[in-house]
């Protein structure tokens, strides 16, 4: 069965052709297994919220009839302005608008949320722009430029916001323009496209710009919103949209409401954070959180850009899900949020979930897997800019309040991680507080940061290690639980090349040297282990040791060994000191230059004849990551063969280090 909406029809049709309904929402209530819905050219002002599950071979699709011209927003259009001061503008809305929750009432928060920074969940939006919140009248009639901004330029555009007599008032300085003749919305919808009930598997929606939403703050311990997401059910594709302007995430691939374990630790502090998320995955587990049930989403060939903190975010409900060909851009640009869950994706328990052929950059951090990124493979992405890129953001006022960024962060995971055939440009390309990594075939032109860290909770002067779960391979049953030895990596068959490291970017990292969660580490190349043993050296620990009766030892805590071959040094990156089989070029001088030319990007390097043969990696090399005893193979089980580069081309005339093939 089709449907068909046109929101440029009058109301009362029937969802033909010649008689759509106006809305989607009509469409959605009753669209079932098997159903298209056909949504013409047009503004669609609602909360979508599909009532019923398509099936595995039989999915409900939404789709656009044109590509991105048909809008799901959560905002709605002001016009009733006044001026009551120099460019200072006011509205004021009844909150009956606003149905169940007004998003300027309500504050963003959540666990990890730093609460030092006042946000409501509404915006203003400028021509499609969302403009500054304040915290008082003065900084509208009086805006100053915000140097912690990437888009500083436009903070200059404040509004603030008051209630009077059950109306929301607002008070915005749009810079001497005229509310009236531009484009102004206020978001009043929490949601545009997410069922409200769970289970509501098998939909497609395809081809929809999605923006403008007051969604709240996602972190693992609590309900995930997101404009868009399949709440806590299975086999959704979302293709080919446009995400934006969403105040928090843009796709939630998120748990579900525990109300018993829902932002516990923000209102219950007697137990420690980590320890509430580990109730909530056991909780899961418990309460039906399998392959079978969860997961297993497309995610493919949208644009994401200018959220709050995330653009995807995901925990628990994300596993054994596809992320690719997404351009995933300008993530809390604005740093008007701040707190542990901001990135261009950050997800948790990432099981078995494959993130290729993306496109990340100018994000706060592009890429965080969080616990339990077991089978997870990172494979052909291109990330860069994701490490303060404006030198402005140096600026000693906000020192203490900026993080440094990079390009992947993996934290407190036991592997087996995946990284291959990646281009890595930022200052910083990995923040390795984890282990069960290897990191094969990639270009790495920043720095790893944290490694040997960022493990432990943060206590005065106890010991706060903190123990996180892995799981029965390819599935969501937990096998154990156990901290991070650190170690147990594998880096084959890699360039590292040491830029110029920026004078503001080593100044602000100075503030982070005695930092357990991060360190000032800006030389390239994997010598952050030196002093790590091989897989010999390890082995003989546990010689001639019969368990019962030996002499104490630390053999069990010890860090795990690391594995290296192949990896080629340029501009004076740095191997490890037990680096085997490797190539350092002391001669050249690299230059990496990316450029982009509209939608084209286009890298620039003279590594080309420069690179020494390699030997091919496979499953076999790698081994096993220690803790879950899981190889690195598909999420099918199968042996991955690292045979084909970054574009896919087949390595046939002879193995070199990096991302592309020789030709």
């Amino acid at each position: 069965m089709k449907y068909y909406v046109d929101c440029n029809f009058a109301p009362g049709g029937n969802g033909s052709e010649n008689a759509p309904f106006v809305t989607i929402s009509e469409a959605a209530a009753i669209a079932a297994a098997g159903d298209e819905v056909i949504v013409a050219d047009g503004i669609y002002r609602e909360y979508v919220d599909p009532k019923n599950a398509g099936k595995e071979d039989a999915r409900i699709t939404y789709r656009a009839k044109n590509r991105l011209n048909a809008v799901i927003t959560g905002a709605e259009i002001i016009k009733d302005w006044k001026e009551i001061d120099e460019n200072v503008w006011e509205t004021g809305v009844d909150n009956s608008i606003f149905k169940d929750c007004n998003p300027y009432t309500t504050l963003v928060s959540g666990d990890w949320f730093d609460a030092n920074y006042t946000a409501h969940t509404g915006d203003v939006f400028l021509n499609g722009k969302s403009m500054y919140e304040v915290t008082d009248y003065e900084q509208v009639l009086h805006p100053q430029e915000n140097l912690a901004s990437w888009d500083k330029d436009f903070t200059i555009y404040t509004w603030h916001t008051v209630q009077e007599e059950g109306r929301t008032v607002i008070r915005a300085n749009f810079g001497g323009l005229d509310p009236r003749q531009e484009c102004v919305e206020i978001s009043v919808r929490r949601n545009c496209f997410f069922p409200s009930e769970e289970g509501i598997g098998y939909i497609t929606l395809d081809g929809f710009t999605v923006c403008k939403a007051a969604t709240q703050w996602a972190p693992p311990t609590a309900f995930q919103d997101g404009m868009i997401g399949p709440h806590w059910s299975k086999g959704w594709i979302i293709e080919n949209c446009e995400i934006y302007e969403s105040k928090c995430s843009g796709i939630s691939l998120g748990k579900y409401l525990q109300p018993q374990n829902d932002n516990k630790w923000l209102h219950w502090k007697y137990k420690d954070g980590t320890q509430t998320e580990r109730d909530c995955i056991c909780q899961a587990v418990n309460e039906g959180w399998s392959k079978e049930n969860i997961g297993s989403h497309i995610i493919r060939n949208n644009d994401i850009h200018d959220c709050g903190q995330t653009g995807i975010v995901g925990h628990l409900g994300g596993v054994f899900s596809v992320i690719e060909n997404n351009h995933i851009h300008n993530i809390n640009n604005k740093q008007n949020l701040a707190g542990a869950e901001i990135s261009g994706i950050k997800m948790h328990a990432a099981i078995d979930v494959i993130i290729r052929k993306n496109h990340i950059h100018h994000c706060t951090r592009g890429l965080w897997l969080d616990w339990q990124a077991q089978g997870t493979r990172v494979t052909s992405n291109l990330f860069h800019d994701n490490c303060l890129p404006y030198d402005y953001l140096f600026n000693e006022k906000y020192l203490a309040n900026l993080g440094l960024g990079e390009d992947i962060f993996i934290e407190v995971s036991h592997g087996p991680t995946l990284v291959d055939n990646n281009i890595l440009l930022s200052d910083r390309s990995l923040k390795l507080a984890t282990q069960g990594v290897a990191c094969v075939h990639n270009l790495i032109a920043g720095s790893f940061a944290a490694v040997g860290r960022g493990v432990d909770n943060g206590a005065k002067t106890k010991k706060s290690a903190r123990y996180t779960p892995y799981h029965v391979p390819h599935r969501t049953e937990i096998a154990g639980f156990m901290t991070i030895l650190h170690g147990d990596m594998r880096f084959y068959n890699n360039i590292f090349v040491q830029k110029p490291v920026r004078p503001g970017v080593k100044k602000l990292c100075d503030v982070f040297i005695d930092n357990e969660w991060d360190d000032s580490n800006f030389t390239v190349g994997t010598a952050p282990y030196s002093g790590y043993m091989t897989e010999e050296e390890w082995k003989k620990e546990f010689e001639g040791y019969c368990g019962m009766g030996s002499e104490a030892s630390d053999r069990y805590y010890i860090a795990l060994p690391v594995w290296t071959g192949g990896n080629a040094y340029f501009n004076g990156a740095k191997p490890c000191d037990k680096e085997k089989d490797h190539y350092v070029d002391s001669e050249h001088e690299i230059k990496l230059e990316l450029t982009c030319d509209g939608d084209r990007w286009e890298l620039a390097t003279d590594l080309d004849g420069l690179l020494p043969d390699c030997r091919m990696i496979t499953t076999k090399t790698l081994g096993e990551a220690f803790e879950p005893e899981q190889k690195y193979e598909d999420p099918e089980g199968n042996s991955i063969e690292f045979d084909t580069d970054i574009y896919g081309r087949k390595r046939n005339n002879g193995i070199i280090a990096g991302p592309f093939a020789k030709v």
